[in-house]
């Protein structure tokens, strides 16, 4: 299954963006820490290498992603910062101010020369949807400036946020890019709510996902639903939250729709517990292979 979500706006985003980035000292992204390459836009990193700018990527939902996998992704971001990429990297939760308090001193390290109100530091801060863009917006402002909410694509206009005379703000649209690649990536993004309902099939996403969880961490479905997954694919686990939560239809078929919906819900709320989709490791072997077919994510979660 390929999955792919451009809408319109997007485009025009895109455009605006690029001339903003002349104006700006340094880029925010934010990324979903549960998948932190997936979720990376890639037209992104060549905006912001084509001015030449600074970025700070911020892995954001840390608090619902698994700690090893999150340490071993900061780990890879330091050494690629040590061979001269202009990257720094922070895990937190835009929704714990104490977290979002960090971001203005660790974007000045990266423009010292931006540090009084004659040169305020301007920051765009940019990512895909529903990775939590607007909340960390608001949370700098400490006043509500962005739409928040549960639905990717809520912010569809570039706007500028003066937060004091000595910090900008410029806020974007999320962004995708017109195709994605990798299947696999596709389904990380509809499985954690980044693209539009529209552009994939519940069932077909929870398959993916249910198969990766099985492999990676059976502990914590079984704490959850009740069951032993061990030795399931997709279809199979699927089958069992349907059995064991009572969904079915007539003729005593599982309610696969209603199970997959589920099993998404949990996921991206965080009721199955702390859970990463990628590690560095496994980004570095999914992109290793042919972009043609989905690949779930290996079982090298714990690299720290």
């Amino acid at each position: 299954m390929s999955i792919g979500w451009f809408p319109g706006h997007m485009a025009s985003a895109r455009k605006k963006a690029a001339e903003t980035l002349a104006k700006v000292d340094i880029v925010v992204e934010v990324v979903d820490a549960r998948l932190p390459g997936a979720s990376s836009n890639p037209m992104i990193d060549s905006l912001r290498r084509h001015r030449q700018r600074p970025c700070l990527k911020v892995l954001n939902k840390a608090d619902l992603a698994d700690p090893q996998a999150t340490a071993a992704w900061m780990r890879a971001l330091v050494d690629s910062a040590a061979k001269g990429d202009k990257v720094r990297a922070v895990a937190l939760t835009c929704r714990k101010a104490s977290d979002v308090a960090r971001i203005p001193r660790l974007a000045l390290e990266l423009a010292p020369h931006r540090d009084n109100p004659l040169k305020p530091l301007r920051v765009m801060v940019m990512g895909i949807p529903n990775v939590g863009k607007s909340t960390l917006i608001n949370a700098l402002a400490k006043r509500k400036v962005a739409n928040v909410g549960d639905e990717p694509a809520i912010t569809k206009s570039q706007q500028r946020i003066d937060v004091n005379d000595q910090f900008v703000l410029f806020d974007t649209p999320g962004l995708l890019w017109p195709r994605i690649e990798h299947p696999s990536d596709g389904l990380m993004l509809a499985a954690s709510h980044a693209v539009g309902v529209n552009a994939y099939i519940d069932e077909e996403v929870a398959n993916f996902l249910g198969e990766a969880l099985a492999g990676r961490y059976p502990a914590l479905l079984s704490a959850r639903y009740r069951f032993d997954p061990s030795g399931m694919d997709g279809p199979d686990l699927i089958d069992a939250i349907a059995k064991r939560r009572g969904f079915v239809l007539k003729g005593g078929i599982p309610d696969r729709e209603k199970a997959a919906i589920t099993l998404l819900n949990d996921y991206r709320s965080g009721a199955l517990g702390r859970i990463s989709l990628e590690t560095p490791a496994s980004r570095a072997a999914m992109l290793a292979e042919p972009a043609t077919v989905p690949v779930p994510p290996g079982d090298e979660a714990a690299e720290a």
